[in-house]
């Protein structure tokens, strides 16, 4: 097979990259592949405990996708073994909840539907790990545990810092790291990808390579991607994520909410934007340049055409001020509310409720004083039609109708359903 110059590789290679060890040996394994025609076997392991991809998992993805298209073999290992001990890394304590081995299989199934958007499935091979850890019997697996001491395993940060915190450390938590690097002995990984929390099991696995007479792998760790709070690590529990699988216009409404800072990272780790390009397109407008940036985002996981369409509607929608099409109803309940609020008891009768009340009851403020708040600011007003009357006082008691649309700030809206009981 003929491979692209090893310089050229390399260049591709080490975008968006955070760390790669030991970095010496990759233009090695890179040249004696080009030499023999012989492709890389790049690993790159998920635990399917979960089902929606968002664009943090997508970085080592998106990794993988481009060793493919360089020429070597991605190797993806579904942990549907490890999936059931649960990845300590990054936890304060050991995942309470175990899933069953159906529940894995589903999530497995899924998993692999949303990664076939960013890498060719059909040229990669899928391995269970319990199709090796499924045959061993508690002699094999004594004897793979007698290659690590547990010195080694507290050189982990997770498990050091648990260690002088006196927090528990659950012995099936030692066993991952381990089944993790075996998975590449079995699979007589060259690279493996993931994220620099991943280090100890990468240069573990080299361990036990050597130790089996294997050449030993190569680790290509990608950075953490943050959220679009632009601070934590994206995650769906933290709620800062973009999934791939969103609706391409609530994508579009994500990104042009992502810190201006956080720009750059996103159109590294995810995007082919040539990097003297990315300079220019940042020392442009911020909205520009996060339209830009969504749109060869939702490309990639839609269409060209559905990202100019997220784009035209957000421009119409959110940054010119017009109604979006998909608003929300919010159905009132007068009976119900009269015994949630007492106190508003004769305004309920007649079908009425003050300002701050209304915004806090359909859920666009999360309290009556930031309703107050917003109020104040000029921040709520009213729709009979298309026609917008702003609300400026937060006591002011407003008829409530069917249909009737209110708006909080510049984002959050809700039509009325009204119900007498």
């Amino acid at each position: 097979m003929n491979f692209p110059p090893v310089e050229e590789q390399l260049a591709t290679i080490r975008r968006g990259v955070e760390k790669i060890v030991p970095e010496d040996e990759l233009a090695v394994k890179l040249t004696k592949s080009r030499e023999t025609g012989k492709p890389l076997r790049i690993k790159y392991g998920i635990d399917p405990t979960g089902i929606d991809v968002h664009l943090g998992h997508t970085v080592p993805l998106r990794k993988m996708r481009q060793f493919q298209e360089l020429g070597h073999q991605a190797v993806i290992i579904i942990g549907n073994y490890t999936a059931m001990v649960g990845d300590p890394s990054g936890r304060d304590q050991a995942r309470s909840k175990k899933l069953t081995e159906a529940e894995v299989e589903a999530n497995a199934h899924d998993y692999l539907n949303q990664v076939g958007k960013v890498v060719d499935i059909s040229k990669a091979e899928v391995h269970r790990n319990g199709d090796w850890f499924a045959k061993m019997n508690f002699a094999d697996i004594l004897q793979l545990c007698g290659k690590i001491t547990v010195a080694q395993l507290l050189t982990r940060d997770d498990f050091a810092k648990r260690y002088a915190n006196q927090s528990a450390i659950y012995l099936h938590e030692c066993l991952y790291p381990m089944m993790q690097a075996w998975d590449s002995v079995m699979i007589q990984s060259d690279i493996e990808l993931g994220g620099t929390e991943q280090l100890y099991s990468f240069m573990l696995a080299r361990d036990l390579q050597r130790d089996q007479g294997l050449p030993q792998q190569i680790g290509i760790m990608s950075p953490i991607l943050v959220g679009t709070d632009g601070e934590q690590k994206m995650g769906k529990s933290l709620g800062n994520y973009i999934g791939i699988s969103e609706s391409p216009f609530d994508m579009m409404k994500k990104f042009m909410q992502i810190p201006d800072a956080t720009m750059g990272m996103y159109f590294q780790l995810l995007t082919n934007v040539p990097l003297d390009q990315i300079a220019t397109i940042l020392a442009g407008h911020p909205k520009e340049a996060k339209i830009r940036l969504a749109k060869a985002v939702i490309t990639g996981y839609h269409s060209a055409s559905l990202a100019d369409e997220a784009a035209d509607r957000w421009q119409r929608e959110v940054g010119g001020g017009e109604l979006p099409t998909d608003i929300p109803v919010v159905t009132l309940k007068l009976t119900e509310l009269i015994e949630k609020l007492p106190q508003c008891q004769a305004d309920l009768v007649a079908g009425k409720l003050s300002a701050a009340q209304l915004l806090k009851v359909t859920g666009l403020v999360g309290s009556t004083s930031d309703a107050m708040r917003l109020i104040a600011q000029g921040g709520m007003s009213v729709y009979h039609g298309d026609v917008p009357t702003p609300v400026t006082d937060s006591k002011a008691v407003l008829t409530l109708q069917s249909g009737m649309l209110v708006k909080a700030g510049k984002k959050k809206i809700a039509r009325l359903q009204i119900e007498i009981s």
